[in-house]
């Protein structure tokens, strides 16, 4: 079936004001796929959903029955042998009742294996220190249009520069997130691609907070070692405030104790003087 989709598709009816939510596609094993290679794309709805259908590059390509997998409501949609002509973009959606959902986010399938290999090489090295500027060189022997730039992950999304024999792909600041493994790849469009060039892994070492928390723990060390210097002092200080303290009572009780005895002694001999004389 070639029909274009038509835009009321998407569009819940008058009698129904609901609005599906859209469905989530994705490729089995991947979105790169070599030239010849059996792939499927999968699309997911509500559970109540009792029909798909696929749409390539707009026009409708094929329409399924779901299969219930668990809890999960699937349609899988299956390419014997990846071409040049089935690689695209995809979309599907979904039916419950009478209502068609919304479109899924696009999915870009791409064949590769259709040209020459690239080389891959990065600069200065494949091990750098975090925080340091690094240029990965992608060239390819023939001429192409456009280089991508893949870093391997199930959430990586490739680079792309438009170039001749070479591009540069500039990168950095890097930090430990940019650790990986990196390919790259000639294409003529952007959805046949060329072999994959020889990995390439990216080793960056150290951790930039690592190296802002140096001075700071230095500048930490060294205002720790000034409060304990100062709170060292303040203590001696009471301590010495404390014996001059102790020492001023001592002598003033002393003081006391010498003047008292003084007054007695002198009331004795008056006393005694007094007796004398009569």
């Amino acid at each position: 079936m070639t029909s274009a989709l038509p835009a009321q598709l998407y569009l819940a009816s008058d009698s129904l004001p609901e609005i599906l939510s859209k469905p989530i596609i994705w490729a089995k094993p991947d979105f790169m796929i070599p030239k010849g290679t059996r792939v499927s794309i999968l699309c997911q709805g509500t559970p109540e959903a009792v029909e798909y259908q696929l749409y390539f590059e707009g026009h409708l390509s094929a329409q399924r029955r779901p299969k219930q997998l668990g809890r999960r409501n699937i349609a899988m949609f299956h390419i014997p042998a990846m071409t040049p002509h089935t690689a695209g973009q995809y979309k599907c959606v979904y039916r419950r009742k009478k209502l068609w959902s919304e479109p899924s986010d696009p999915l870009d399938l791409v064949v590769t294996e259709m040209y020459d290999t690239p080389t891959l090489s990065v600069h200065p090295g494949p091990e750098v220190p975090s925080g340091k500027n690094v240029t990965f060189y992608c060239r390819l022997g023939t001429a192409t249009s456009t280089f991508f730039l893949l870093k391997e992950g199930r959430s990586s999304r490739p680079q792309h520069r438009y170039g001749n024999t070479q591009v540069e792909f500039p990168m950095g600041p890097v930090t430990t997130a940019h650790r990986g493994t990196y390919r790259c790849f000639g294409s003529y469009n952007n959805y046949a691609w060329s072999f994959p060039s020889e990995p390439v892994k990216l080793l960056v070492t150290g951790d930039p907070q690592s190296v802002l928390r140096t001075p700071d723990l230095a500048v930490w060390d060294h205002t720790a070692q000034n409060l304990l210097r100062m709170g060292l002092a303040f203590l001696v200080l009471v301590a010495l405030m404390c014996l001059l303290a102790e020492d001023c009572l001592w002598r003033k009780r002393n003081q006391e104790k010498a003047n008292g005895a003084s007054s007695q002694e002198c009331r004795r001999r008056f006393r005694t003087q007094r007796r004398l004389d009569k």
